[in-house]
């Protein structure tokens, strides 16, 4: 049975050019879809009208690599990463068995990211990796980390056939120049063709779907912010984690942004066909996931709404309307999101709990007065779990504080 809870906020729209206070109330249902869920990441609906669910996993007692968030600790392997179908009010693992990656607890999970189905109903996952490709194959010796795959179906059983060697395209090309690391972290499809960022290696880049034309899109780079210590800037490493397509038919990026993570420091890109990554928003914080509905409303799932750094595992979703204006849409009922997918019901469907092995959830947010323009204050309580230290190490292994 789906837990409901009802929720009534009052909020306030963040304008493009100022504050103005909120004229409107506004109740949400929340409904807890599934829980207990292993890291949950991606969401994607099927052409059967499922929510399928990629689950990082908990890592096992397999072959390690080092930890890049605790000296001394290791990740290690485990077949334990899966894809869960929610349909018709049930929650299911389809597929088990998937490579993971994680710390004895089960957190800092790496594993199936993301998910996306071609014209004809393909499926297609995603793994991400964290780490230098060299340690994928001296360390762990299993080359599935870092690569797109194509299913053949959705079972645990099924063949699947290697798309694209992320990871190994990093270590060969390295193209935004820093130190040599990979995580691709989410991907869509668009004309038979993937598009796919990558976390560590900060790039968008594009394959066929048949395996060919591996390539860059775009690159983003390095950027000075000032230091929290205080002295001179010190280089911000981008780290995009989200793409979508906008109803211009351009590419939007969302990054989370590396050390030191600045409350306010992240930005979205828009990305036409020059291929060059330009600001359209910014001001967010530690964005996790980008969605358009049908009038052309940008979502922005932030996964810490006050910095990773500040020790607050409060998300927030924002939505810009098209002409500019921001309203916060959900905040304390958030807890280190990590992706959300826009249903053809009118709901809302949120990752929750996204690094925490056993404690993932999937939301659905609805709202029962046709608006959902409701922001939370912010609370006045912080939840602090793993996720900070899972978040830090997961999406970067390059993002040291340098002075």
């Amino acid at each position: 049975m789906l837990k409901k809870l009802s929720i009534a906020v009052v909020g306030a729209a963040l304008m493009s050019v100022g504050i103005a206070p909120a004229v409107q109330a506004a109740t949400f249902n929340i409904e807890v879809l599934a829980n207990g869920l292993d890291s949950p990441r991606g969401l994607t609906f099927g052409s059967d009208g499922a929510l399928y669910v990629t689950e990082a996993g908990r890592g096992g007692g397999g072959a390690c690599i080092p930890s890049p968030s605790q000296p001394g600790a290791e990740l290690c392997y485990g077949a334990t990463s899966a894809l869960t179908r929610i349909k018709d009010g049930k929650s299911e693992r389809i597929v088990t068995g998937l490579p993971s990656l994680a710390l004895p607890d089960g957190s800092d999970a790496s594993g199936a990211h993301d998910i996306a189905f071609d014209s004809t109903g393909k499926p297609y996952i995603l793994f991400g990796l964290a780490g230098n490709p060299r340690d994928r194959e001296n360390l762990l010796g299993i080359p599935d980390f870092g690569q797109l795959f194509a299913f053949d179906k959705l079972n645990t059983d099924a063949a699947r056939r290697p798309i694209a060697d992320l990871a190994a395209y990093e270590g060969a090309n390295n193209p935004d120049g820093g130190d040599v690391i990979s995580n691709p972290y989410a991907f869509l499809i668009k004309d038979n063709t993937a598009f796919i960022v990558d976390a560590g290696a900060n790039d968008l880049l594009r394959v066929g779907l048949d395996g060919s034309g591996l390539a860059v899109q775009s690159v983003f780079s390095t950027r000075l912010v000032p230091n929290p210590s205080g002295g001179a800037d010190i280089p911000m490493q981008p780290v995009p984690t989200s793409v979508a397509i906008g109803p211009d038919n351009a590419f939007y990026v969302g990054q989370l942004t590396g050390v030191p993570f600045p409350k306010d420091g992240a930005r979205i890109y828009r990305i036409d066909s020059n291929n060059q990554p330009e600001i359209y928003a910014d001001g967010f914080t530690n964005i996790i996931d980008l969605a358009f509905d049908s009038t052309g409303n940008l979502y922005v799932l932030e996964y810490a709404a006050n910095s990773i750094l500040s020790g607050d595992t409060t998300g927030a979703l924002i939505r810009i309307a098209p002409n500019g204006t921001r309203t916060t849409i959900a905040s304390s009922e958030l807890i280190s999101p990590t992706a959300l997918a826009l249903g053809s019901d009118g709901a809302i469907y949120i990752s929750n709990n996204g690094f925490n092995a056993g404690k993932g959830q999937i939301l659905r947010l609805v709202s029962q007065d046709n608006s959902i323009s409701v922001s939370e204050s912010n609370p006045t309580s912080s939840l602090l779990i793993f996720a900070t230290c899972a978040m830090l190490s997961l999406l970067r292994y390059k993002q040291k504080l340098t002075t």
